[in-house]
């Protein structure tokens, strides 16, 4: 990188340079051109007023510098004044013939015996037919020019050092937090996966880049652990059907013979074993499916005052067993987009979760409305409520208070709505009071704005 780096930078160096230069010999030379153009206008005023005469006073008034060149023939082509420098020889004048110029003003750059530099002549053909020509030789513009391109040559070694040494001080910069991000990534394949990239408070890409890998490696981190607990967690509750699957295996096995009922007894135990089992693995991976974002759902306009109605029917039998009050309310006008089934598993398995944890007499009330920004459900009971310590909780995967171990369940179902409502873009959240109940609270964005 400091390679290429330095070679743009003398390559721009160099067309700065160059173009500088251009410009520099263009402009002198532009200037030389107006002198002459002035200088022959000035002999062209002379000659008519005064003649040869006066031209030749015009030109000894100078006294005949070494670049300085006028040329006066008659129609005739003959030579009436020539100032020439004392070097020159007059056949290194032949390329300027008189007899080619026209009634306005050519000019001709021709080769000098002093190396290096040219002579610029403009010519006129006067109204008598006499031919002026007035000419300067380029030799002061070549000693600018000459001392401009020295003037450069010693000032690039410089610049290139010091151009390099800036750019290997960036390069090192610029590539600093990708070494960092490399070591990172080079700690973490051998183990430890605690390590980050070391960022600093800027807004530099590479800032950015260091801080969204960290985001990405600590919500990695995150899902590693919460496997980890899930893991383990269920291992911890596979361990009871699993004995109890033996248990009854081996019931049935030591007194089957004595009493043959026990057969009948045992594989009703193990099937409703097997299907509890079934169950939470089905519902451990519908978590997954939609945590990861690769659950698909069928999302279709959903009239929540239909479903609502439709889940409570569902449960009806349960809730008259619990001597318990529910009632819903949703204006006919309130839809949503949603996947119908998954949001019947959700409505249901909060109303489940209402059901167990409510007193007989108590109420639950199912509520959805329209909002600025999308449609909320509300699951509201008057059951036993929940400590602080349990709502930090719920959501967790297999988690189940101590109040909640004598209720029949997976604990996952709250798992599963926070899931699922997640991958429709959504939200829950929930408030508890104990002994006064709990308020659980869906929201989806978007909502349609018309029945379809």
């Amino acid at each position: 990188m400091t390679v290429w780096y330095a070679g743009l930078y003398l390559l721009y160096t160099l067309v700065v340079g160059g173009l500088t230069y251009v410009l520099l010999a263009s402009s002198l030379q532009q200037r030389d051109h107006q002198l002459i153009a002035m200088e022959l206008q000035e002999m062209v005023e002379i000659y008519v007023h005064g003649g040869v005469a006066g031209v030749q006073h015009g030109v000894d008034s100078y006294g005949q510098p070494s670049y300085y060149f006028v040329r006066l023939t008659g129609a005739d082509r003959a030579t009436l004044l020539l100032a020439l420098p004392a070097y020159w020889a007059p056949s290194a004048l032949q390329a300027l013939d008189p007899g080619r110029v026209p009634a306005t003003v050519v000019w001709d750059d021709i080769a000098t015996p002093d190396d290096g530099n040219r002579l610029e002549v403009a010519s006129l053909r006067l109204a008598d037919g006499a031919v002026l020509q007035v000419g300067a030789m380029t030799q002061g513009r070549t000693d600018v020019l000459k001392r401009f391109r020295a003037s450069f040559a010693m000032v690039l070694l410089p610049m290139l050092a010091l151009g390099a040494t800036g750019v290997a001080v960036l390069a090192v910069r610029t590539m600093r937090p990708l070494q960092s991000l490399i070591r990172t990534v080079q700690s973490i394949a051998a183990g430890a996966l605690d390590t980050r990239v070391a960022t600093r408070q800027t807004a530099s890409e590479w800032d950015e880049l260091g801080r969204l890998f960290n985001t990405m490696l600590d919500k990695i981190a995150v899902l590693i652990q919460g496997m980890h607990d899930a893991l383990d967690n269920v291992a911890h509750e596979l361990r009871t059907p699993v004995a109890r699957l033996r248990a009854s295996a081996e019931v049935a096995l030591e007194q089957a013979e004595a009493h043959p009922a026990l057969y009948r007894e045992a594989l009703a135990d193990c099937l409703e074993e097997s299907e509890r089992l079934l169950t939470m693995l089905r519902t451990l991976m519908d978590i997954s499916e939609a945590e990861t974002g690769m659950m698909r759902l069928a999302l279709e306009p959903v009239h929540l005052a239909s479903l609502l109605a439709e889940v409570v029917d569902l449960y009806q039998y349960v809730i008259d067993e619990h001597q318990l009050s529910v009632s819903t309310t949703a204006p006919p006008t309130v839809w949503v987009s949603a996947d119908p089934t998954r949001l019947r598993q959700v409505i249901a398995n909060l109303l489940d979760n209402a059901i167990k944890y409510t007193p007989p007499e108590g109420q639950i009330t199912l509520t959805a409305y329209q909002e600025p920004t999308g449609v909320a459900v509300v699951v509201e009971d008057t059951g036993r409520g929940m400590t602080p310590n349990e709502l930090g909780h719920i959501w967790d995967r297999l988690y189940r208070g101590d109040r909640s171990r004598s209720q029949r369940g997976l604990g996952l179902g709250l798992s599963l709505v926070k899931a699922v409502v997640q991958a429709h873009h959504g939200a829950v959240a929930v408030s508890s009071t104990p002994g006064r109940g709990s308020r659980f609270t869906v929201r989806f964005p978007k909502p349609p704005s018309s029945r379809p």
